[in-house]
C-alpha cells in the first residue's frame, strides 16, 4: 500500500491529532539504551549515539535526563514517504508561527513533535494551512 504524493492532495486531506503523551529526548550510548528502546516511541543510531524518544516522565524515572519536553502531532493522512514537500511546507506554516519542530517519518504517516506549551497554537496553524488547502473542520 503506497501512500499519498500529491502535495495538493496532502494538505487538503491533512487531519493534525494531538498525542496525549508528553514526550521527551534522549541520548546516550546504544547499551546504555538498549533496557528501554521496547518503550520508545521512536530509535534512531547517530555516530555520535543513540536518541531514543520516551514518554517523558518515565524518561526521568529512569534516570535518562530527558530534554526537549513535547507533544507529538500524528499529520493523519497516509502520506508517501517519497512525497516532495509536504513536511516542509508543514514545517514553514509552524516555523511562520514562531514554532519550532522536529519531524519524524512512519510508513503510514508523518509526525511532529512540538514544545509542549506551543500544541495549541500549533494545531490551530495546521488546521488553518489545511482549511486554506480545502479541508473543512467541525
Amino acid at each position: 500500500m503506497t501512500g499519498i504524493s500529491d502535495l495538493s492532495t496532502l494538505l487538503a486531506g491533512l487531519r493534525p491529532e494531538p498525542d496525549p503523551v508528553r514526550y521527551g529526548f534522549v541520548t546516550g550510548p546504544d547499551a546504555a539504551l538498549a533496557p528501554h528502546a521496547d518503550t520508545a516511541l521512536m530509535r534512531f543510531v547517530e555516530a555520535e549515539g543513540t536518541t531514543l524518544i520516551l514518554p517523558f516522565e518515565a524518561a526521568e524515572a529512569a534516570g535518562l535526563d530527558p530534554v526537549f519536553a513535547c507533544r507529538r502531532i500524528t499529520l493523519a493522512i497516509h502520506s508517501s514517504l517519497e512525497a516532495v514537500g509536504f513536511m516542509a511546507q508543514v514545517a514553514a506554516t509552524l516555523a511562520a508561527e514562531g514554532i519550532g519542530c522536529n519531524p519524524v517519518a512512519g510508513y503510514f504517516h508523518d509526525h511532529v513533535f512540538v514544545p509542549e506549551d506551543r500544541l495549541g497554537d500549533a494545531l490551530a496553524a495546521l488546521k488553518a494551512l489545511a482549511r486554506t488547502s480545502g479541508r473543512e473542520f467541525d
